[in-house]
């Protein structure tokens, strides 16, 4: 591939409404963000994403926009925005706005004016059928429950389509029209200065214009809409028409979030000449999934995780350059779903930091990941704030779970997790101890963005090693100069390795490394990365 700006970067996710308050009302903002800036720059971080800061009921945290020109009075003024541009760039530092074109709010302009005028010109920028009887088109299910279809207000057998809540109605990307409008909203944010997006949901922007049903998964006789998806034929024509009209004349670094697609598919949408720059490698996260829902699923499984990054990357180096994560908005967090309880300490997140960090690819972090933040507290379903963890709560209900039993499975996948205030107290506590989670981390982008190994972290290949191993975690990186392998032990138990690699140890996260002729003894959660000067990978 042919290296981009962005390939050498570290990025970091904002929530805005968690992050930093900076006047004091209990809701993070624009300002807040400014006002620690200079300590997203001491981490090491280059580029910045934004969740939604769009005017927006907050039916669904921002993701429900009623105004893409406006900015909600909660986080400030669009001069805010203005200053953060300027002061990011300061900074030698990039902004990505989010940006949320599936769909738009049921109080957006449009939408209202659709209501007035089902089959006037607004009209046409959604999905409105005729149901006569409350017949409905199909049995599509929607994400966060339901059928994916809801009356009209005011219009007896109207209904329009929402893939998400009922109040975030879908746009018709199938009316040029609509798609006018949205890319000269996205330019207008780039002539803004901003440098590009994260594309939320995006795949969904095409539907199967059969409405044929599916058939169901669900007792209740519904099939989720995702059925569908490989039946929607087209969505290239939106995602170059978009490429070619927005993002390419901007050179703008786009992110699409997009799940389920074909892996023969990938070039397509993030190589070299792709839809996208990149696009977030969400495998990890599928190995935790055995069901629809929540209650469903199962707690880290170290040989499906290993595998599903082993497998991602070897597919995926050849041909693109991927997003990294652990954790984000929509994820628990990464230090709880990826460590057992009863293992969390200093070692096992900096264990899993390294294996992150190191791997093929943008490596994004997630606000607080940086401290190793865990999972909250809930004591009831009322703490619950997140339309989808009450869908899955009510759900575990259904399947006879006890409310204990509900409340934890809900509890452990909610995405209200990644949601809470940022704790700045532990931060400052955190920067003042050498031997802290935060300061392993800067030390760790530090040696990925080093003069000796940024090229071989940046560009150099991957390649597995020590599979053969029940707990160790461990891969290469290299090129044709230089080959680091990473080691961990990612256990609580210690570990005997026979390295057959000679090298030296060029970064840890315990104080010693013990050998005992060629075999590495590993404490629990111990990692190292040796530079390899007499062995080909």
């Amino acid at each position: 591939m042919k290296k981009q700006w962005w390939h050498d970067k570290v990025a970091y996710q904002i929530y805005p409404r968690t992050f930093a308050d900076s006047n004091n009302d209990g809701i993070g903002d624009i300002q807040g963000i400014i006002s620690k800036l200079d300590y997203l720059k001491d981490l090491g971080i280059d580029i910045l994403w934004l969740s939604p800061v769009y005017q927006s009921p907050m039916a669904d945290q921002g993701y429900d926009i009623s105004d893409y020109r406006d900015i909600n009075p909660m986080f400030g003024t669009m001069e805010d925005i203005e200053e953060l541009i300027r002061e990011v760039k300061k900074r030698d530092m990039y902004l990505l706005m989010d940006l949320v074109v599936n769909h738009c709010s049921d109080q957006h302009e449009w939408f209202k004016k659709a209501v007035e005028d089902p089959y006037g010109e607004y009209g046409k920028y959604f999905y409105i059928k005729e149901c006569k009887d409350g017949k409905l088109p199909n049995n599509w299910r929607a994400e966060f429950g339901g059928s994916v279809w809801t009356p009209l207000p005011g219009h007896e057998d109207l209904y329009y389509y929402h893939t998400f809540a009922k109040e975030q109605p879908d746009l018709n990307w199938e009316n040029p029209r609509l798609r006018e409008e949205v890319y000269r909203m996205i330019n207008w944010w780039l002539d803004k200065g901003i440098d590009g997006f994260r594309i939320d949901a995006i795949i969904n922007i095409k539907k199967n214009l059969t409405w044929q049903s599916y058939p169901a998964d669900n007792p209740d006789g519904t099939c989720s809409h995702e059925a569908m998806l490989k039946d929607a034929k087209g969505i290239g024509e939106f995602l170059n028409e978009l490429k070619e009209k927005c993002f390419k004349p901007a050179n703008a670094l786009t992110i699409g979030e997009v799940f389920n697609i074909n892996p023969s598919r990938i070039k397509e949408f993030i190589g070299e000449d792709g839809y996208f720059s990149t696009m977030f490698s969400f495998d990890p996260f599928f190995t935790f999934q055995r069901g629809k829902y929540w209650y469903q699923w199962k707690h880290l499984d170290f040989q499906a995780w290993r595998d599903a990054v082993f497998k991602n990357q070897l597919l995926v180096q050849d041909m693109a350059f991927e997003v990294n994560i652990l954790e984000n908005h929509d994820q628990p967090r990464g230090a709880t779903i990826f460590i057992p309880e009863e293992d969390y300490g200093f070692y096992s997140v900096s264990a899993l930091a390294a294996i992150f960090m190191l791997l093929r690819g943008l490596p994004f972090l997630y606000q607080g990941q940086e401290i190793g933040t865990r999972n909250r507290v809930f004591h009831s379903p009322e703490e619950f704030d997140d339309v989808s963890t009450k869908d899955q709560y009510l759900a575990a209900k259904k399947a006879g779970l006890s409310d204990k039993d509900a409340l934890e499975a809900a509890a452990y996948w909610s995405r209200d997790n990644a949601r809470g205030m940022i704790r700045w107290d532990e931060m400052h506590q955190q920067e003042e101890e050498y031997g802290s989670v935060l300061n392993y981390y800067k030390r760790l982008i530090a040696f990925r963005k080093s003069e000796e190994y940024r090229n071989v972290l940046t560009e150099g290949k991957f390649a597995p090693a020590y599979e053969d191993e029940a707990r160790i975690f461990s891969y290469f990186r290299y090129d044709d100069q230089t080959k680091l392998l990473l080691i961990s032990n990612y256990s609580n138990q210690t570990a005997e390795l026979e390295v057959k690699e000679k090298g030296e140890v060029v970064f840890v996260n315990y104080p010693q490394v013990s050998w005992q002729g060629e075999r590495l003894v590993l404490r629990p959660y111990q990692t190292i990365v040796l530079d390899v000067k007499d062995r080909p990978v």
